[in-house]
């Protein structure tokens, strides 16, 4: 989302900590150690949030991570039931997919293997979750994802997270949008247990499905306007990328150019640096200069 310009970057630490995490990782598939290996896979995720997060080149970013969706593709042909192993691989497709990928098939190719990943996550550690996810019923998963412990916050995060890139990906797919409210359900779940769970990107998410369409179509873009200042603000105005993408699908989808060139001033006028933000701010200044252009255009 976004990450595309929305979704938080999934990342990676370079250097010996993360080939060690790999080596371990590698090792501990290779001798079946089950135990082993999904505490290293969990090891090897947040290796890579944590590491990229505060890097300041998104171009270096970009030409990296393809090397370690690659290598994770192998470490699950290799174990197609570790849970750890398929969730990072979906977090790693779908935030490659929507921060760096700009030809639409490509995005579309990328974001639906982060999906899958993050339904086959699901459904090898919670086989009740994925019969839920599976029978179609609504009302169903809406119990059942309400009734989800703190614990397991995480896990329903990449999933919805993954699943709300996956219809962004294409949003003229009326099978993807008919998901719509299964993926809001899940988002406004993991809000309402935090409402500052990733730097206010819970929020943003929300915000941009509510402007995906206009109102005449069931959108609803003043409320999507709303939940992305509210996004910003709950990040301590750190986060920018709420900002921008408050310009970008809700300003415009207002036809609003005072409420698109304000929050555009915004991000170009803050500082990017910021602990776990940086890289993601980065590109949210990047995206905010060319939004300013045109929209010279636009309105």
């Amino acid at each position: 989302m976004a990450v595309q310009g929305f979704d938080s970057i999934i990342v990676c630490k370079a250097g010996r900590g993360l080939l060690l995490a790999l080596v371990v990782l590698a090792a501990a598939l290779m001798g079946g150690c089950a135990s082993i290996a999904n505490k290293a896979a969990d090891r090897l995720g947040s290796s890579l949030t944590a590491g990229i997060a505060n890097h300041d080149d998104p171009d270096t970013v970009a030409a990296g991570l393809p090397a370690y969706l690659i290598l994770i593709d192998g470490f699950i042909a290799e174990d197609p039931e570790n849970a750890g192993l398929l969730l990072a691989g979906a977090k790693l497709y779908s935030s490659y997919s929507g921060a760096f990928v700009a030809d639409s098939a490509r995005r579309r190719r990328l974001a639906d293997r982060g999906f899958d990943y993050a339904r086959r996550g699901v459904c090898a550690r919670d086989p009740e979750f994925c019969a839920v996810l599976a029978d179609g019923d609504f009302a169903r998963f809406e119990r059942f994802v309400g009734d989800r412990r703190q614990d397991e916050i995480e896990t329903l995060y990449v999933l919805a997270s993954s699943w709300a890139s996956w219809l962004q990906a294409d949003t003229g797919d009326w099978a993807r949008i008919a998901d719509l409210p299964r993926i809001e359900h899940a988002l406004d779940r993991v809000w309402r247990s935090d409402p500052h769970y990733d730097h206010g990107n819970v929020l943003a998410y929300l915000g941009v499905l509510d402007c995906l369409r206009p109102e005449s179509l069931g959108g609803k873009p003043e409320r999507g306007r709303d939940r992305l200042e509210q996004a910003y603000e709950d990040s301590k105005q750190q986060n920018l990328m709420p900002k921008v993408l408050q310009a970008e699908f809700c300003a415009r989808l207002l036809f609003d150019q005072p409420l698109h060139d304000a929050a555009i001033q915004v991000v170009l006028k803050a500082p990017a640096n910021s602990p776990g933000l940086t890289l993601s701010n980065v590109i949210a200044k990047r995206r905010a200069a060319e939004l300013m252009e045109s929209g010279k255009d636009y309105f």
